[in-house]
């Protein structure tokens, strides 16, 4: 989307037609943002962003959760798994490119934010405390690394609007991905700090984008997927969230309230995304009277809050469920 994402929201937006994409670039999704928002309003369109793996399963988990809440939810953990069959699972390096250049371009992501000037998401309840780059999670019994994805910055857009528009509580998030014992972790830390090497310099990223089986041990491909491991591979999101009891003020006092929910469904890449995209296109035709008033780029929670869409999407096979709800 980098390189060739821009071509195609202009042509909508000047056209009026909506438009729908699956980027987890944050820097061409806030990028488009700050061009073509006021456009896409004046237009009546819609400019949704991340409506596939990533970010619908997160966003859109989040409001899940915050809706199976008896009271008011002020901060959610994700934690995703992917489970592979025998054949193991792989990734197009197309993903791979996406996270070379975005990590080389940080500096350029910070200063577009800057422009943006986005209000500050005030912090409602208990804070949310950061988690370390490696930890052992007694609940899934092993390792766990913040999501590198687009998740975190896709759901903090989504609040920000449900609160500054809506006047709904922002809910904080933190974003994580489960990846297995011991010899798991000393393989991908490996992997981690050369990559992170690598990505610097000129040479390091062509060699990075050439290379891509190599660098990432088999799991980042020019191929991409075979059949047989999409058939064998399924993802888990858990969302564990806290929040206050009704009639209960989240501005005092501890979170007194818990949920845990979660949302799975087949392959990510190839099998969950399609799925979700067409139903977020469905969702932008078919609940037209529930979208936000006015056109304009949005994420996929800031968009379809009040449609249908989770609905849509459970009877599809990408499914959303309460895992459990302790009581005060």
């Amino acid at each position: 989307y980098r390189f060739f994402g821009e071509p195609v929201v202009e042509a909508c937006v000047e056209n009026g037609a909506s438009c729908i994409d699956i980027s987890g670039e944050p820097q061409f999704l806030e990028g488009m943002y700050l061009k073509y928002n006021e456009k896409a309003a004046e237009k009546g369109v819609y400019v949704v962003g991340s409506c596939g793996f990533d970010s619908i399963p997160a966003d859109m988990g989040v409001l899940y959760t915050r809706d199976k809440l008896k009271g008011t939810l002020t901060a959610v953990e994700s934690f995703l798994s992917v489970k592979s069959g025998p054949e193991g699972v792989c990734v197009h390096d197309g993903t791979w490119k996406s996270a070379v250049y975005g990590l080389a371009d940080e500096d350029n992501l910070r200063k577009l934010r800057k422009k943006i000037g986005y209000a500050p998401v005030p912090i409602v309840g208990a804070k949310l405390k950061k988690r370390g780059f490696l930890f052992y999670n007694q609940e899934f019994k092993e390792y766990s690394i913040p999501f590198m994805g687009s998740d975190g910055s896709v759901v903090k857009r989504t609040q920000r609007y449900l609160h500054t528009e809506l006047q709904e509580t922002p809910v904080q998030y933190g974003a994580y991905v489960n990846v297995g014992g011991l010899g798991s972790v000393i393989k991908l830390m490996f992997a981690g700090m050369l990559f992170l090497l690598l990505v610097k310099f000129n040479f390091g990223r062509k060699l990075l984008t050439k290379y891509p089986e190599f660098f990432s041990a088999g799991r980042f491909t020019k191929e991409g997927p075979t059949q047989k491991q999409m058939d064998g591979t399924s993802f888990t999101m858990t969302f564990f969230g806290e929040g206050y009891s009704e009639g209960q003020d989240p501005q005092s006092g501890k979170p007194n309230v818990k949920i845990c929910t979660e949302v799975k469904g087949p392959e990510p890449g190839y099998v969950a995304t399609p799925i979700a995209m067409v139903q977020a296109a469905v969702s932008l035709l078919e609940d037209a009277p529930s979208l936000p008033k006015r056109g304009g780029v949005y994420s996929p929670g800031a968009a379809f809050s009040k449609t249908k869409l989770i609905d849509r999407l459970n009877r599809r096979g990408v499914e959303f469920s309460v895992i459990s709800k302790p009581e005060v």
